[in-house]
């Protein structure tokens, strides 16, 4: 299995298998919403389609943030700990600053697109592991376009967990990951978790850090127009 990373969003790579990675918060987020018992998540890029969407499917809630804060008129935010408990509706309508636009552009590069976070690391692992694809690009949704090292940590650890034929860039991220003492620290240090103290969101990065806790694995299902369907 020969392992790439994509360090930021801007690198197109394609393979049998993508996995995205917006750690804080999306993909954390997400997850956890479709373990509560959401039974989808419909992914958007632009903040009308998603008012749109919710109007055209019906028993839907809306979620994400831009730049943190939560989405004028939206249900919920963008953070993991307001999808516990019962879910508002069946469907979670879902869009954020980082990681959705990279979930739909992978979608259209990639033939399975899996999202990882440190909530599903085990899972994930073992998903790809299965698929026996024989090329694996990990994609990190990064801030604003720029590296963000909380997800290349996230891409360094399951480069490291799924072993294979690791890339200069896997290597790069394995490395990074290995110079963190835990995972809270490599959070706390990208910009992504500077973005959650400057909004009073820090709480969300000791949540996002939590390893393997979760035994899920979100993935791509469908395409709904220019929105992307995530499912279990």
């Amino acid at each position: 299995m020969r392992i790439r990373v994509a360090l930021t969003p801007a690198e197109q790579l394609s393979a049998p298998i993508g996995v995205v990675i917006d750690v804080l918060r999306a993909t954390t987020t997400i997850a956890q919403a479709l373990a509560s018992g959401y039974e989808r998540v419909i992914c958007t890029t632009e903040v009308d389609e998603a008012r749109a969407i919710a109007v055209q499917e019906g028993d839907c809630a809306l979620g994400g943030e831009r730049h943190t804060v939560k989405i004028e008129g939206f249900d919920f935010g963008n953070s993991p700990t307001e999808y516990l408990g019962t879910p508002a509706a069946r469907t979670l309508i879902f869009s954020t600053t980082n990681g959705t636009p990279l979930l739909v552009s992978a979608a259209e590069r990639c033939e399975t697109v899996l999202l990882g976070s440190l909530a599903t690391l085990d899972a994930v692992v073992q998903a790809v592991r299965a698929a026996g694809a024989d090329d694996v690009v990990l994609l990190c949704a990064g801030v604003l376009g720029e590296l963000a090292i909380d997800d290349v940590y996230v891409a360094g650890r399951l480069a490291e967990l799924l072993g294979g034929d690791l890339c200069d860039s896997a290597w790069a991220a394995v490395h990074l990951a290995r110079s963190f003492p835990t995972a809270v620290a490599a959070l706390d240090a990208s910009q992504s978790g500077r973005n959650l103290h400057g909004s009073v969101l820090e709480s969300d990065i000791a949540w996002c850090a939590r390893e393997s806790h979760l035994a899920v694995v979100p993935r791509f299902a469908r395409m709904i127009g220019t929105a992307a369907e995530v499912t279990l």
